[in-house]
């Protein structure tokens, strides 16, 4: 089976030479191997020496030297959105405390659908708005883009 190998960022290499696309949501796009299928249906294995942190625009280069263009999933979402800039500081405190993947918009938040944090952030004041759309949270300021792994030492 063809292999892929090795990640190309976004902008390093021309996407619209793309050999195929993946479509993949989040918890896809941090998986080291897995064997996937393109949109026009080319099959291969993903092959890597470490957990990745895909993004939208990404490449996955293939042994023959093509590429293969990642795209995130649309995905069942929360968006939040805050009356003030101390009530969004507050909540993106306390999604942070929880070490919940949160991505940062202009003016509002995005989580993955969970009732519990829901009921949290609209105690805490905030208006949810239920979406679906390409997640891509913060990656930290320690985890090179991922959001898996994560430790206090």
């Amino acid at each position: 089976m063809l292999r892929a190998g090795t990640i190309v960022n976004n902008g390093d290499w021309d996407a619209a030479e793309a050999a195929d696309t993946v479509v993949l949501d989040l918890d896809h796009r941090r998986k080291r191997r897995l064997k996937m299928e393109g949109k026009n249906g080319l099959s291969f294995l993903l092959d890597l020496p470490d957990v990745p942190s895909l993004q939208s625009g990404d490449g996955l280069q293939l042994e023959d030297g093509r590429c293969v263009a990642v795209e995130a999933a649309p995905e069942a979402l929360v968006e939040i959105t805050c009356h003030s800039p101390h009530e969004f500081t507050r909540v993106a405190w306390h999604l942070g405390n929880r070490h919940l993947p949160t991505q940062i918009l202009d003016g509002a938040l995005r989580i993955r659908e969970d009732h519990v944090i829901v009921d949290m952030v609209e105690r805490l004041g905030a208006h949810v708005k239920r979406i679906n759309a390409p997640f891509e949270p913060e990656g930290g300021a320690y985890g090179h883009g991922s959001v898996m792994g994560h430790s206090h030492d």
